[in-house]
């Protein structure tokens, strides 16, 4: 025998989910909007729990399944947290985002989803946003004696040190990476400083110019 399968729910549009997240969350929304097909609410910073509550327990957005950082230098408030919920009964994601600073904790979250408490701590480990709230905000993708936050788009390609072991010490050391120009660093109006060595290869190009 045959079944036939129901699916969850759909809205009829993302026009109408604007329409009514925008009328729930009030003046904890900042701008509400469609972008490539998805629904993108920017939110008061300080609001961000109370938001994210609101969209968990009034419109059945249950889970939360990432937390994205996003990283623009030119802006006063360089970064955006971005949080990816996803309604399982509606078959419908949503895309929450706020802005921050350096300097700007970010409310956790972690009280409405545990989850949280890891997607944050990446966060901070990749990009350096404080989440305020968090009891065990600590590095998850680095090394614990890390410097800086890699993916922050001032960081250079090469880091700022790396670490061998030392047969002399019998153990790892980290030391400084030294360079004749920064990764990060382009000067485009000059010419590249390369190796003050020959590179394997190279030997055959001079011996060709003479």
């Amino acid at each position: 025998m045959s079944k036939v399968l129901h699916s969850a729910p759909r809205f009829a549009s993302n026009e109408g989910v604007v329409e009514a997240l925008t009328k729930a969350l009030g003046t904890m929304l900042v701008a509400a909007e469609e972008q490539h097909g998805e629904v993108v609410l920017t939110i008061q910073r300080g609001e961000i729990a109370n938001a994210l509550r609101t969209l968990r327990d009034g419109h059945e957005y249950q889970q939360l399944m990432e937390i994205a950082g996003v990283d623009y230098p030119d802006r006063a408030e360089r970064f955006e947290v971005v949080y990816m919920l996803l309604s399982v009964t509606k078959n419908h994601r949503l895309l929450v985002k706020v802005n921050a600073a350096e300097n700007t904790p970010v409310p956790t979250v972690t009280t409405l989803w545990p989850n949280a408490g890891w997607l944050e701590r990446e966060v901070f480990d990749l990009y350096g946003v404080i989440f305020e709230g968090n009891q065990d905000l600590r590095r998850i993708l680095t090394d614990y004696g890390f410097e800086g936050h890699p993916f922050r788009k001032d960081f250079p390609l090469t880091g700022y040190v790396e670490l061998r072991y030392s047969q002399e010490q019998q153990r790892v050391i980290y030391e400084p990476v030294k360079l004749n120009q920064d990764l990060r660093q382009f000067d485009f109006l000059s010419p590249w400083e390369g190796a003050d060595y020959v590179l394997p290869g190279d030997e055959k190009a001079e011996g060709d110019k003479a």
